[in-house]
């Protein structure tokens, strides 16, 4: 039970403060049944008026904002709002009251009983007193001021009436006069009808406080209940269903291995590592043969385990995330990636070397061999290596849940962590792809011996765009989908360095072999 302490005032009638009492009294015996107002207690506060309109007025504004400057719109110093405000004895300070109160919509009671002799002056202000009977018949038992209507109560016989009111009445001659046009007002439970569950209460402007309309829950929120003020929110783990009556639990959202997207993925994962195996196999098989020996093979061979191992990276990317997968996913991939950029780029430099090589005189002979090229392979690889490695040891990726993005699932992800390294992974992939199409561009129509600049060239310019189209794709993605997406940039860009490099050479190698020696390479050089 929660109680307030009040000051009596000095200067205070006896029967005044036997209603205060009365008052104390009433309020403790509500919050201590539990039957009145189950979960409810009730607190007051009690302010002395004096009778005088301008203390009537301070002690209002006291009542509402409690702050030693009154600044209107501000509450300070107030945890929990007024609800609704009981008038004083005096029909004047009552009116006072309402002046301020109206403008806050807080209901105001006149919880008072008043009486007058017809024998009054008409325009005389209402008398009253403990009997509370009027001659004539006319009862006034209480009268009730909302926000925008005041209401009374009132008995007549590479028959109790409900009469609408204004601020105050007076007497004129043998009848009350209203300051505001009579009417008929229908009792509470007929304004309207209860608002079901999925809805909550909308206040009317122009209406008294207890005819509202019903209005649908916000998307997100439900209400369980009849006739509910607000609708909530459901927890984080939740939403609300169709009808917005209740929360139904969130499904957890990944890319699981028996979805429909990963088994095309995992399809496509082992097709394209059987073609890219039975490149490697074909290559190692024909290692003697001219167009092997002319486009370094070491190279070739690295390029295609590399293109073989990107495929299987797209794995860890299916599956609930776990620690072990999410400190894999993205280090591991751009790390096989960066490896075979850096193999297509160092067989675009051989390229260039080969030709100014072959000019007389030439001091490129001593840079041409597999020296230089698996020096580039191994620097640039290594650099990537040391964002990886910068990357897990300040803010390595760990497993999340995201319950926002999506209305009915729970997002299962892995965080970034840092989103700057994660940017720096993909910046140094797109520097190396960039770096190789230039070179492989400028030297793609050198004459050399099966010049693949061409090839490469083509090779970086699908692998930019898979990529440069993946960014948008990706971020406009939930869930699972933006896994299935990073998985097809993957299978894509790899896929097209695989064709559009080695397709060629496997054409020759298989089906004419009468162009795979050393007197038709020279030909075409010629």
């Amino acid at each position: 039970m929660e109680s307030t302490d009040f000051e009596v005032p000095q200067k205070v009638v006896t029967k005044f403060y036997q209603h205060i009492l009365a008052f104390v009294f009433a309020i403790d015996e509500i919050n201590e049944d539990p039957r009145i107002l189950p979960n409810i207690t009730l607190g007051f506060h009690i302010q002395e008026s004096y009778t005088d309109p301008r203390m009537t007025y301070r002690a209002t504004l006291d009542l509402l904002f409690n702050s030693h400057q009154f600044v209107p719109n501000y509450q300070c110093g107030r945890e929990k709002n007024v609800l609704a405000v009981i008038g004083a004895l005096s029909f004047e300070t009552s009116l006072c009251m309402a002046d301020i109160l109206s403008l806050y919509k807080i209901p105001q009671l006149h919880a008072f009983i008043l009486k007058t002799s017809f024998n009054n002056s008409a325009g005389e202000e209402i008398m009253f007193n403990q009997q509370g009977e009027f001659e004539g018949g006319f009862d006034i038992t209480n009268l009730v001021t909302f926000p925008n209507q005041s209401y009374v109560r009132v008995k007549v016989g590479r028959v109790e009436h409900h009469v609408a009111a204004g601020k105050g009445f007076t007497i004129n001659e043998d009848k009350i006069e209203w300051h505001r046009q009579l009417k008929q007002v229908p009792p509470v439970s007929s304004c309207n009808d209860k608002c079901l569950p999925g809805y909550s209460k909308k206040k009317q402007e122009g209406k008294p406080f207890c005819c509202y309309a019903c209005a649908t829950c916000p998307d997100g929120m439900f209400s369980n209940q009849k006739d509910m003020d607000t609708c909530v929110n459901c927890l984080g783990h939740q939403y609300a269903n169709q009808f917005q009556n209740q929360c139904i639990p969130k499904m957890p959202n990944f890319l699981a291995f028996e979805d429909t997207l990963a088994i095309i993925s995992t399809s496509s994962v082992l097709s394209l590592s059987l073609i890219t195996a039975l490149v490697l196999g074909l290559f190692i098989w024909h290692r003697d043969t001219a167009i092997v020996k002319a486009n370094n093979r070491s190279l070739t061979y690295i390029l295609l385990i590399s293109l073989l191992l990107c495929f299987f990276c797209s794995f860890i990317f299916m599956g609930r995330p776990n620690t072990v997968s999410c400190l894999l996913r993205q280090t591991a991939f751009g790390m096989v990636f960066s490896v075979s950029l850096s193999t297509i780029l160092a067989k675009t430099v051989s390229v260039v070397l080969a030709f100014m090589a072959t000019k007389p005189g030439s001091q490129m002979r001593k840079w041409v061999g597999r020296r230089l090229s698996h020096s580039i392979v191994f620097c640039c690889s290594n650099i990537q290596a040391g964002i990886c490695v910068l990357w897990l040891t300040s803010s390595p990726p760990f497993p999340d849940v995201n319950m926002q993005s999506m209305t009915e699932d729970i997002v299962l992800l892995c965080n970034e962590g840092s989103v700057f390294m994660f940017s720096c992974v993909l910046g140094y992939m797109g520097l190396l792809a960039s770096v190789s199409f230039a070179v492989a561009f400028l030297a793609r129509k050198l004459p050399n011996s099966f010049n693949e600049a061409k090839f490469i060239t083509f090779s970086m310019l699908v692998f930019c765009s898979v990529w440069v189209s993946f960014v948008p794709t990706y971020l406009s993605t939930r869930g699972k989908y933006m896994v299935a997406v990073e998985i097809f940039s993957i299978l894509a860009s790899g896929a097209g360095l695989l064709g559009c490099i080695f397709f060629p050479k496997c054409y020759i190698i298989v089906f004419r072999p009468d162009l795979n020696n050393r007197e038709q390479l020279m030909r075409r050089k010629n």
